[in-house]
């Protein structure tokens, strides 16, 4: 957006570098959603075969329980109450809720990210006691990646069982 006079607005780098997560959270959120449309029916998400361990539709609960917990929760104070154990015991939810718990979560990202500040994104974040120092945005890129690998299992998933 420009201002008035036609000056791009200064970007600091904090912001710079939640547009660019936003933009990667929401890529690949996107993603997930269209991979999920692909099955050819629901019952697909929810197939396991020898050698495979977790669903599609499993992964997908894990990937929206993970940043709703970690970037909702913890970061944006959404109220979010994570039940982890029922992101891989749950079985048979719809497409479309999934779908729609994707897209809940593509929006809450993007509320979070956008009020993040440079000095929120280099305080220190504990997940765990005794983990190695890291800052909120090493975390963020954590979880980004975190992403990208189950969408990546997800895909593959998908061409195995279609």
């Amino acid at each position: 957006m420009f201002a008035k006079n036609n000056v791009k607005p200064v970007e600091t780098e904090s912001n710079m570098l939640s547009h660019t997560l936003i933009k990667l959270f929401q890529r690949d959120l996107t993603k997930l959603q269209e991979e999920i449309a692909m099955y050819e029916d629901d019952s697909q998400l929810w197939t396991i075969r020898s050698g495979i361990s977790n669903s599609a539709g499993n992964l997908a609960l894990h990937l929206v329980g993970n940043l709703n917990h970690f970037i909702g929760a913890e970061l944006g104070a959404t109220g979010y109450v994570r039940q982890r154990d029922l992101e891989f015991s749950s079985k048979n939810i719809p497409r479309d809720t999934l779908v729609n718990q994707i897209e809940n979560t593509k929006t809450m990202i993007e509320s979070t990210l956008q009020n993040l500040s440079e000095e929120d994104l280099q305080k220190e974040y504990k997940r765990r006691p005794f983990e190695d120092y890291m800052t909120t945005e090493f975390f963020l890129i954590h979880l980004s990646m975190h992403l990208a690998y189950h969408l990546g299992q997800i895909n593959y998933h998908r061409r195995l069982i279609n």
